[in-house]
């Protein structure tokens, strides 16, 4: 059964989806984006809300660049809440000190004083001997941003065809639940379920699923918190602070004094939305099919840390949920399958800060392809 076609067709309305309908309906062209589900509820709504552009380098410093401006287009355009607000990092032993000192070097990072980062974040001054701010960051609602998108393509005329599910792509068609869909250009956006639409190429690149735990939460802290706040273990994982030699003492100290949370995989990190409730998180479990089952030791941990970090003695949860991303041995998936397919993603978990610049860069040079 024939389901209509257009000039392309995406599968998934993830940031990574929806960036490719945006690349492709700026370019004037006709757009279906097809979902199982009937909003967006994976990823890209699971998350810190945190578009950490200057921690980035190569490739996905690229992608955060390009992804920088379409969020701050969008968030016009849409009428969504983002603040240009920078990230925080709060440095409580010298090795963090010097990682920062040294990443810094390269400019866009800005180091405080212990004084200026305690007015930017209510944490305990015990122990904390300064920090740095990453200048170009962003922050959103994640709650909102993905929804608020959605509305806005569709006035633009992208047409989105929720609970319907791909069970198959080629080229010039995709397959659904609903019919089968004529397409010039086939973009698969599925984050990790790559590995049910094209198994063989998720199995020849190594995508399994990474899961993640996260909460939501509320305290009396005595000020706002006016970015997102990292901390050393944060330093471990982002490809700018990571690559410095000083990373590699940070690294050893962190999991000699604290193994517990090195087996979680931490990446103590902070949020606050709105509303004022602060988003903790998160861990890290990499499988084919991670369990859906989450130990009570990890949001521990997360309270802890937090009580121990902030001028507050006690959080209230208001949520905890398991996320879900692509992982893989790049930080990005860029595939062409087929004549006129491509498989997108970010696989490193970096999805909300490079996705839509790692949409319109490959719909840009496929655009290109096809004119040459």
């Amino acid at each position: 059964m024939s389901a209509g076609s257009a000039d392309v067709v995406v599968i998934g309305s993830g940031i990574v989806g929806l960036g490719a309908a945006y690349a492709a309906v700026r370019r004037g062209l006709s757009v279906i984006v097809v979902d199982r589900t009937d909003a967006p509820v994976g990823a890209s709504i699971r998350n810190f809300g945190h578009l950490c552009i200057g921690a980035q380098t190569g490739v996905a410093r690229r992608h955060a660049d390009t992804a920088r401006e379409l969020w701050l287009q969008l968030s016009r355009e849409a009428g969504f809440w983002l603040r240009e607000s920078g990230t925080l990092i709060a440095a409580r032993h010298a090795d963090e000190l010097a990682v920062l000192e040294s990443a810094a070097s390269d400019g866009g990072i800005r180091m405080l004083e212990t004084a200026h980062l305690l007015a930017l974040a209510p944490v305990r001054p015990e122990g904390v001997l300064g920090g740095a701010l990453i200048e170009p960051d962003l922050q959103v609602n994640p709650r909102e941003a993905a929804t608020a998108i959605v509305r806005r393509l569709a006035s633009l005329g992208v047409e989105f065809r929720f609970r319907t599910a791909a069970t198959g792509v080629a080229t010039g068609r995709v397959d659904t639940t609903r019919g089968s869909i004529g397409a010039g250009t086939v973009v698969v956006a599925v984050n990790h379920d790559i590995d049910q639409l094209l198994p063989e190429a998720a199995e020849r690149i190594g995508i399994q699923r990474c899961a993640l735990d996260m909460m939501r939460v509320v305290a009396d802290l005595p000020a706002p918190l006016t970015a997102p706040l990292l901390t050393g273990w944060s330093l471990v994982r982002y490809g700018r602070f990571a690559e410095v030699p000083e990373t590699a003492a940070l690294r050893a100290r962190l999991h000699a004094e604290r193994p517990e949370l090195a087996a979680l995989d931490l990446n103590q990190m902070y949020t606050q939305l709105p509303d004022g409730s602060l988003i903790l998180g998160d861990s890290h479990a990499k499988a084919v099919q991670p369990g859906p089952f989450q130990p009570e030791g990890a949001f521990e941990a997360f309270l802890d840390e937090a009580c121990e970090l902030f001028q507050a003695d006690r959080f209230r949860v208001l949520e905890r949920w398991q996320g879900v991303y692509a992982s893989g041995p790049e930080e990005f998936l860029d595939e062409r399958p087929a004549d006129g397919v491509l498989a997108l993603a970010a696989t490193t978990g970096i999805g909300m800060t490079c996705g839509l610049g790692l949409a319109e860069s490959a719909l840009s040079a496929h655009f290109q392809e096809a004119l040459a």
